[in-house]
């Protein structure tokens, strides 16, 4: 198995059965990757891994809108986020589309030299901030793709958080995803299947229920509204894990949230001693990548398996998808 894993050790996939190695199989079609430590993460828990998948396919993979677009915004969302990790993935996903050069200048520091594209990296950049806009235009993309292109943004909201709590930042063996050829060779193994065309919806027969809850009227009745329905159900099931009154806490600070980085003293994160849970939770919503060795043992006990540690982060994750999608509805109301 890959070292790529800090706190929880899954099962290798090819040992996966049931429901979890049908979500492989379709990995591996769809992504063009067998094993993404991206998703494998999330495998002791069935449910999450289901509905991250499913998100991210009807998005990203299957949703309206270009892949390039949607990889950009991607992309911008992982740099706001400091996702080195995600950074990384979405630089070699632009080579799988054919856009080499515009891959390489956004790995450089530098804009994409298309207006519309620069645009799109920046909506995703800016999505952290919660009721953050373009100012008084509109989005940088129509209106009629606005499901591809928001779902993929929540997505990777989400999954940046859970791999910078749950993984290292190895996304090749010794990090050779940081030369540019292999950037470039790694890209184009997977360009085939980055530029197949996917049918959408196949993901959603993996969901634990057919009918997951309400969808979000920005969905506008595709799949994606139905996977990131079902994804809020499993990462919301995590607040089990934590008492009323630490739920109450964590949902306190999260109402001030600005999309702000939390500086060294972590204003309003309890220590490890008081209430570990709820910094765990606070931390993977706000700063995943400020999580220690130290907070993670101060918070497990002996009942506290790897499918309750995933579910713990997941919840702190998505309470910040949360604050993120609630400013989703006006903007596109404003379009």
């Amino acid at each position: 198995m890959s070292t790529s894993f800090r706190y929880t050790e899954p099962l290798p996939p090819k040992a996966a059965t049931g429901r979890t190695a049908e979500v492989y199989a379709q990995l591996s079609r769809d992504f063009g990757i067998d094993e993404p430590p991206t998703f494998v993460v999330l495998s002791s828990a069935p449910e999450l891994l289901a509905a991250t998948w499913a998100l991210t396919r009807e998005s990203l993979i299957a949703g309206p809108g270009s892949r390039t677009g949607k990889e950009l915004a991607a992309l911008g969302v992982s740099l706001a986020n400091k996702c080195p990790f995600c950074v990384d993935a979405h630089t070699v996903l632009l080579h799988a589309t054919g856009d080499h050069a515009m891959a390489e200048r956004i790995a450089k520091g530098h804009q994409p030299e298309n207006e519309e594209h620069a645009r799109v990296l920046d909506w995703g950049r800016g999505s952290r901030v919660p009721g953050a806009t373009l100012g008084d235009g509109p989005l940088p993309f129509p209106r009629e793709e606005a499901p591809g292109y928001l779902g993929t943004v929540l997505a990777f909201h989400f999954i940046n958080r859970v791999v910078s709590a749950l993984l290292t930042e190895k996304m090749l063996p010794c990090n050779l995803q940081r030369f540019r050829t292999v950037r470039s060779l790694t890209g184009r193994t997977l360009a085939r299947t980055v530029r197949r065309t996917a049918v959408p919806g196949e993901s959603l027969a993996l969901l634990d229920r057919p009918d997951p809850g309400e969808a979000p009227a920005w969905a506008g009745g595709t799949p994606v509204g139905v996977a990131y329905a079902a994804l809020l159900r499993a990462a919301m099931a995590g607040a089990g894990l934590l008492t009323r009154e630490d739920q109450d806490a964590v949902e306190e600070v999260l109402q001030d949230w600005d999309g702000e980085h939390p500086s060294l003293a972590l204003p309003g994160v309890p220590g490890r001693d008081e209430r570990p849970g709820a910094r765990l939770v606070l931390l993977a919503a706000l700063a995943p990548y400020r999580i220690t060795d130290e907070d993670v043992a101060a918070w497990r006990r002996p009942e506290h398996t790897d499918h309750c540690l995933v579910h713990l982060v997941s919840y702190g994750a998505f309470l910040a998808v949360d604050r993120i999608e609630s400013a989703f509805h006006r903007d596109i109301a404003r379009t």
